[in-house]
């Protein structure tokens, strides 16, 4: 396996596991380019079917990230005329216990932040950092070819996950933002992306603001019980 000159750490897996976290609010501390090539060099060791390595990315700071955040807020601007979505972010027919789930985390992220179900508008302006990457000092838009197929989708979800795990081995925090595939079409052009490409996520990178409330809620997740079932393991 290639080595890399990321500088070491005692942080084991199951620790960068826990460690991460969906970070909502960022401090304007730079990322340093070179440390970010390291972590992406590590992370194309992630799994692929066939060897495909299908994850393509877009990695911008600066002028080019704001770029795109001007962009996307004129569309926004526009309403609903405005959307140019990839996919369906979540399925239209969506049931129980996913739409528990979904529900239950959106009203604990309001609650950290004391925004009330009534306060339409302080919902309204949280929802609207996601479009600015919550103040992210890097943007990394995550995309592929578009003659691929779910299990190759399957293969870049893997991919990220390497790279939010070696960001936070490294110090580092992350927000993957699925929501910028309702404007991917704007995204692409900004960035220049071919009209081949389908733009899957963003992920916000930088130094998570440690202080901040809305870093700090505790995020449920659902019992092993309701996810495995065990076969021929006895009692």
């Amino acid at each position: 396996m290639p080595a890399t000159d990321m500088p070491a750490t005692d942080m084991s897996v199951t620790q960068a596991l826990h460690r991460r976290r969906s970070v909502r609010a960022f401090t304007d501390r730079s990322v340093d380019p070179g440390l970010l090539k390291e972590i992406f060099a590590a992370a194309q060791r992630a799994p692929s079917g066939g060897n495909l390595q299908p994850w393509q990315a877009t990695v911008l700071t600066g002028e080019a990230w704001q770029a795109v955040r001007q962009a996307v807020a004129a569309r926004i601007a526009m309403g609903r005329a405005g959307q140019e979505p990839e996919y369906d972010i979540y399925p239209p027919a969506l049931t129980a216990p996913w739409t528990d789930r979904r529900f239950g985390v959106g009203e604990a992220l309001y609650a950290s932040l004391g925004i009330p179900r009534e306060d339409k508008r302080g919902r309204l302006a949280q929802f609207m950092d996601n479009y600015r990457g919550f103040g992210a000092p890097v943007m990394l838009f995550l995309h592929c070819s578009r003659i691929m197929g779910p299990p190759q989708w399957a293969d870049m979800g893997m991919w990220l996950q390497s790279v939010m795990l070696l960001l936070v081995e490294q110090g580092l925090a992350s927000c993957p933002q699925e929501c910028w595939a309702m404007y991917g079409a704007t995204v692409r052009r900004t960035i220049g992306l071919a009209d081949d490409q389908i733009l899957f996520t963003g992920l916000a990178i930088g130094y998570a603001d440690e202080d901040a409330a809305v870093n700090q809620w505790p995020v449920p997740r659902a019992p092993i019980n309701e996810a495995i079932d065990w076969k021929g393991f006895g009692t």
